[in-house]
């Protein structure tokens, strides 16, 4: 079976989806666009109206694939219901009907969001001292990674379209594999190879020479036009992964291998939801041009716990920026920003973090001797955190003010504020959480 990436995060283009649909001869459709931070922001937005709260390309998407997908029998799945799953499906049935798609069958997998579990339970946190009872009085939400359960309960009802909130990334294109090829969920084996084909696929043009590309050394073309990925998989879970033919990008043995790396801590221990997968032993083998076989994954027995994301607020960034330009732009940048910290201590204003950057010198390279890099002009950057928001705006208005109290040449000063959605993670027992699938039918 043949399963096509249509999206590697929320922002991502959006006609290459169409031309798999239309040219990729697909079975399904796979739409990752959900991260960490993204969810908390979904909820946030929710608690605004609580009609929101999905991903808000999704509506646009739908427009442009629906159509297709159904008229070629192609199911979609996708976590663009991020907060707000059931609303996401909604509004699916809405653009169904507007396109008298009669009887298209959209499902909602609940079960992610484990707020209230966070609430009343006390969990070690993974990444930072404490535990979640200490984040619960500024907690925006907390939502478990799920597996690929609900995905297939809603696929064995004849879903065309399913949507869901937080689940691992691979389980959108390990789920319809346990579907059509009615793999058990505890064939550890099988279920690592999947995992294996959702890691390659779920970050689309990453694989085909997206964030690949650096010119002179990987040099890729069409970046324009880049084409997603494809996976034709067989029973035993072995792919071969390609594109359309004539779009653009490359997909290789070299794109592949820097996708199997991303974000794996260890190749051997891969954790999932749904099994702990081992790429240790993968093989990838050129087939032909911009197709590549890939297998020899296997995969242990599942943990008993889920990952949890929990999301809170952590109080306000401000940032302000200007530029200098000419002989000495570093050393008058460097002055901006003793002016600015000195007057931030006179006027009272508590600041923690405080990050002085100058943009193409040291804001990366932080070890670069700034009198080897010496630049024609310089992009200066002052940002902090603060407990609250009038605190941070003083970075900004500071900067602003040193159009006329500061060094010579300071021009195209701006300013900002926002609020910090930070992310903690901690584990949760698998057994307390439940799965459901609300179907809907235009």
């Amino acid at each position: 079976m043949r399963i096509g990436s249509g999206a590697g995060f929320s922002g991502d283009r959006i006609e290459p989806a169409l031309e798999l649909v239309e040219r990729g001869d697909l079975d399904y459709l796979a739409f990752e666009c959900l991260a960490e931070r993204t969810i908390g922001i979904a909820h946030a937005s929710r608690q605004s109206n609580g009609r929101l709260g999905f991903d808000p390309l999704l509506e646009r998407r739908m427009r442009t694939v629906l159509a297709a997908a159904k008229q070629r029998s192609v199911p979609i799945i996708t976590n663009m219901g991020a907060a707000n799953p059931l609303g996401a499906a909604n509004a699916v049935i809405a653009i169904a009907r507007e396109m008298k798609l009669d009887s298209l069958k959209v499902a909602a997998v609940l079960g992610d969001d484990v707020t209230e579990i966070i609430r009343h339970g006390d969990f070690p946190l993974l990444d930072c001292e404490g535990s979640s009872r200490s984040l619960v009085p500024s907690m925006v939400s907390a939502n478990a990674y799920l597996g690929a359960e609900g995905i297939v309960a809603a696929l064995q009802q004849g879903a065309d379209v399913v949507i869901t909130g937080r689940v691992c990334d691979p389980a959108l294109f390990l789920a319809p594999l346990i579907h059509e090829f009615s793999w058990k969920m505890d064939d550890w084996t099988r279920l690592g190879r999947g995992t294996l084909v959702g890691h390659l696929l779920e970050c689309a043009g990453q694989l085909t020479g997206g964030y690949f590309a650096d010119p002179g050394r990987k040099d890729v073309v069409g970046l324009a036009r880049l084409g997603f990925p494809f996976a034709d998989i067989d029973q035993d879970g072995s792919a071969i992964f390609s594109k359309v033919a004539g779009s653009g990008g490359s997909l290789t043995v070299a794109t592949c291998k820097e996708q199997l790396l991303y974000e794996v801590l260890d190749p051997r221990a891969y954790l999932q939801a749904d099994v702990i997968a081992d790429f240790s032993e993968v093989t990838i083998d050129p087939v032909g041009d911009d197709v590549v076989a890939i297998a020899g994954a296997k995969g242990h027995r599942r943990p008993d716990t889920l990952k949890v994301s929990i999301s809170y607020d952590d109080g306000w960034v401000g940032q302000g920026q200007i530029s200098y330009a000419g002989p000495g732009a570093c050393a008058r940048a460097e002055l901006a920003f003793e002016i600015v910290r000195e007057r931030l201590s006179l006027t009272g204003v508590v600041v923690n973090d405080l990050t002085l950057d100058l943009i193409g010198v040291n804001s990366v390279a932080r070890t670069a001797p700034i009198e080897a890099l010496e630049p024609r002009e310089v992009l200066a950057r002052i940002s902090g955190r603060a407990h609250d928001r009038s605190s941070a705006e003083r970075i900004g208005a500071e900067v602003e003010a040193l159009y006329t109290n500061g060094p010579a040449g300071g021009g195209g000063a701006s300013s900002a504020t926002r609020k910090i959605l930070a992310i903690a993670s901690t584990l949760i027992p698998r057994d307390s959480v439940e799965v459901s699938v609300e179907m809907l039918v235009a």
